[in-house]
């Protein structure tokens, strides 16, 4: 027993040794020995900040921006963003150009602990040298120090002890920079690297693993981009699948809904709404042009066994007075003023329903969810949009919601499977605004 009992001591002594080893060890950066090098641009500087989008996680909306404190849910139990601005006490002010490049590409602060990887640096891993440095002279010259200390975690001991992420990192983390792919030209490999890098798409779009890691992080694999769910919502497949990828959109499509937040097939909404009004809408003509290259380039995950077409027989049906069908008969009360009886809604204005690939989708979490709590405003250019989705959650009950999207993706030709209303129940719960356990941003 003796034995028994001293060998298990040695493990956990072992174990506490290598903990503490990775939990110290700081990695290496090639601006180790760097001087203090040319200032960038601030014009640059700040375009590198709205690639990444790094304030809508860093900010909250009553907050200052970049000082953190952002809820982020995670299935141990709620992190924080961090202050992420030069104070000295409470920020990164105390950072050198490699502390910062440790943490933005390898998830290491400063003092060696390690960050969560709901910090996106198993993409911004791909980032370059010189976007790095635009991003380290931006937070140092461009962003006001704001005096504001980090929130704790609420993960409970040991879960919260962060060593084990180094091996974490092993498993799942490519730290190489983003290379060229030879085959490819000029436009593509850009599309590539904003979009697997400074734009960390996969962070949401990408399934995850058992141990909640991207399953993959670039298009190496069909299952990047593949679509995954987010916060209540799902995350759509930004492959080629022509029901609910963007198979029927054109490259053009898919810039517009980039640099305005809508076209003729959706409109932002959910943590896609964030990324518009903070980081897309401020793409260069030519970047936006190559994400969409990129993007229309992936092929659809899987076959499809039927391709969306368009039926007027739903049409026909809310022509009737008084139609049978209880959500038809909502739809008619409700949605028809703006989203039409033929489900083809206004332009790049009101969102169409027929052929919609989030109404298309197997998931109805987005459907559910979008009747339920509405959608915020899309800003572009400082102006909100004039129309919005309202929210439903008083005016219908689980039932009502869930016929009415029953409805919606049953029609126009559309086909996926009818919503029950014990779907419903637990989103209305979840996404309940009147809340204290909202959690506003769930791990990305």
């Amino acid at each position: 027993m003796n034995s028994w009992l001293k060998s298990i001591g040695a493990i956990i002594v072992g174990v506490g040794a290598i903990g503490s080893y990775v939990a110290l060890h700081r990695p290496s950066s090639p601006f180790d020995s760097a001087a203090g090098g040319e200032r960038t641009p601030p014009d640059a500087a700040e375009y590198a900040a709205r690639l990444g989008d790094c304030v809508a996680c860093h900010s909250t909306p009553e907050g200052k921006p970049f000082a953190g404190g952002l809820a982020m849910g995670t299935p141990l139990g709620n992190i924080y963003s961090t202050n992420i601005t030069f104070d000295a006490n409470t920020g990164i002010g105390g950072y050198s150009l490699a502390d910062f490049d440790n943490a933005v590409r390898r998830g290491v602060a400063k003092d060696g602990h390690r960050l969560y990887p709901a910090m996106p640096y198993p993409s911004y891993a791909k980032l370059s040298d010189d976007d790095v440095r635009r991003l380290y002279d931006y937070f140092k010259y461009s962003v006001p120090p704001v005096a504001q200390a980090n929130k704790p975690s609420e993960i409970a001991a040991p879960l919260n002890q962060r060593w084990p992420l180094a091996f974490w990192n092993l498993a799942f983390v490519d730290g190489k920079p983003y290379a060229a792919k030879a085959g490819h030209d000029d436009v593509w490999n850009r599309g590539a690297y904003l979009v697997q890098g400074f734009g960390h798409c996969g962070s949401c779009h990408t399934p995850r693993g058992p141990a909640f890691q991207e399953v993959a992080l670039s298009d190496e694999s069909a299952d990047y981009l593949a679509g995954a769910p987010l916060d209540n919502w799902k995350a759509a497949s930004l492959r080629g699948e022509k029901n609910v990828g963007l198979g029927r959109w054109s490259a053009d499509d898919v810039k517009a809904f980039l640099l305005h937040g809508r076209n003729e097939h959706g409109i932002v909404y959910g943590s896609m709404l964030d990324a518009f009004n903070n980081s897309t809408q401020y793409l260069s003509d030519a970047d936006a042009g190559a994400v969409a290259s990129y993007l229309k380039s992936l092929p659809a995950t899987a076959a499809e066994s039927s391709v969306y077409a368009y039926d007027d027989a739903t049409a026909k049906t809310l022509q009737a007075v008084a139609p049978a069908n209880p959500g038809a008969a909502l739809y008619l009360k409700q949605c028809v003023y703006c989203h039409g009886a033929d489900g083809k809604g206004a332009g790049d204005q009101l969102a169409p329903l027929a052929g919609n690939p989030t109404v298309l989708d197997n998931d109805a979490s987005s459907v559910i969810n979008i009747v339920l709590n509405g959608a915020g405003h899309a800003v572009e250019n400082g102006a909100p949009d004039a129309y919005r989705m309202p929210p439903f959650r008083v005016l219908m009950s689980d039932k009502d919601i869930a016929a009415v999207a029953t409805f919606i993706r049953s029609g126009w030709g559309n086909k996926a499977p009818a919503t029950t209303p014990e779907q419903v129940a637990p989103l209305r719960a979840s996404t309940n605004p009147s809340s204290d356990t909202v959690t506003i941003l769930k791990m990305r």
